[in-house]
């Protein structure tokens, strides 16, 4: 399948022949036009609406399998597909990464940081196989999702790991380096975890402990760029990021430099306008790389901004959140990539930001610095100019030593009170 859009939207004569079968599609194929795939279609009178005979046989020779995604984009989906697909979908991607292919191919580990949800579903996974309930504490074998992977994080919220947390945790990362003979370990994250566990080895003394990885990868959701900085200035390594999701595996990959490069095997990809006259685009994909659930012009949810505002999808420059967290403004939608160069232009200290809109045209920005202390007023000033102009309301700038993390384990850039 070509790396490029479809010129009017619509899939191909060989994904046509490679979906002919299953029953979703079917109408779609007599028309001849394929509709926008939401999630809820998918959902809808599942697995049968996906069910062929090809696929039951598949599913009775355990060439395909039953699985939940994690539920922390959005409601946890059932879907179906090989075994290890996204893992194999990752490990091609990093394979074939211009700036970090090499420790792939020279068989460092990969660890883990990221949501608890993440870990919990490893855990399920590997105890499904035993045909035994997942421990309330998965210990680290319940963890490991191959021979080359291992998830650390066992808590919700990163802001309340203990001493004893980071300790397991750079543990539990030694352990891992040392099988390499060169004691490289690969560092997989969501980049505000890291930060955290950055954060906390530094004030309690213990940041010599914590081995550098030889690489880093940012994968589970939107990394802020004053974040992706301190990361870079802290581990003096390629942090590099990954776009992608549990049901169509991964589409992009950033360089050093961060430059967005497609990576679309099996794959096409349509930018649809989030608003008439919006720079914002909509993540619309096809995708046969899963031969037993392809999606036809399935709708990610995922936002993106090209760098002349077409809708080409070779020009990605930013995946900028989520469509459902948009805020509606007079001049259109503003994502979270919108708010984060706001704050980015306003202060480098600041590590996590939350807009809670407090009124028909008022709004407060909370937010913690990696330091611990407030902004100075010209910062503080420049936050509230900043984000007034972006969102036209009339905006109000507060220090936190804290923000709560969402039930989901990431972090809600947006908070609409009444």
């Amino acid at each position: 399948m070509p790396e490029s859009v479809y010129p009017d939207g619509q899939p191909t004569t060989d994904v046509i022949d490679q979906i002919r079968d299953i029953p979703i599609y079917r109408d779609s194929i007599e028309r001849g036009w394929f509709p926008i795939l939401e999630k809820s279609e998918i959902a809808r009178g599942f697995p049968n609406n996906w069910m062929t005979p090809q696929l039951a046989a598949a599913l009775k020779r355990g060439e395909a399998e039953y699985v939940l995604s994690t539920g922390t984009n959005h409601a946890r989906m059932r879907l179906i597909r090989p075994p290890y697909f996204l893992l194999k979908t990752y490990y091609r991607l990093w394979n074939d990464h211009p700036d970090i292919g090499r420790t792939f191919r020279e068989g460092c580990r990969r660890v883990s940081l990221t949501t608890v949800l993440a870990t919990e579903h490893v855990a399920r996974v590997n105890a499904a196989k035993r045909g035994v309930d997942p421990d309330p504490v998965p210990s680290l074998a319940d963890r490991r999702l191959d021979d080359r992977t291992v998830y650390l994080n066992l808590r919700l919220d990163p802001e309340q790991w203990e001493r004893d947390d980071i300790e397991r945790m750079i543990g539990e990362i030694r352990s891992e380096r040392r099988v390499h003979p060169r004691g490289w370990y690969h560092l997989d994250c969501s980049g505000l975890h890291l930060a955290h566990l950055v954060r906390k080895a530094i004030a309690w003394g213990i940041w010599d402990d914590f081995p550098r990885p030889a690489s880093v990868v940012t994968a589970y959701e939107y990394t802020p760029a004053n974040v992706r900085q301190y990361l870079e200035h802290h581990l003096g390594c390629p942090v590099v990021d990954l776009f992608g999701s549990t049901e169509l595996g991964y589409l992009y990959y950033s360089d050093t430099a961060g430059v967005y490069h497609p990576h679309l095997d099996r794959m096409g990809v349509e930018l649809v306008p989030l608003a008439p006259g919006s720079a914002l685009h909509g993540l619309i994909v096809t995708s046969v790389r899963n031969p037993y659930m392809p999606l036809v012009r399935y709708r990610s949810g995922d936002c993106v901004r090209t760098s002349d505002d077409s809708p080409d999808p070779t020009k990605v420059v930013q995946f900028c959140g989520r469509e459902k967290e948009l805020l509606p403004t007079a001049d259109g939608p503003v994502s979270q990539g919108d708010l984060d160069a706001c704050v980015t232009a306003s202060s480098p200290r600041i590590f996590l930001s939350q807009l809670r809109t407090t009124g028909p045209r008022e709004a407060t920005l909370r937010y913690t610095t990696f330091d611990g202390a407030p902004l100075d007023g010209a910062s503080s000033t420049a936050l509230e100019k900043l984000t007034s102009d972006l969102t036209g309301f009339a905006c109000r700038s507060v220090h936190r030593t804290r923000i709560p993390i969402g039930a989901s384990g990431k972090y809600a850039w947006l908070v609409r009170e009444r």
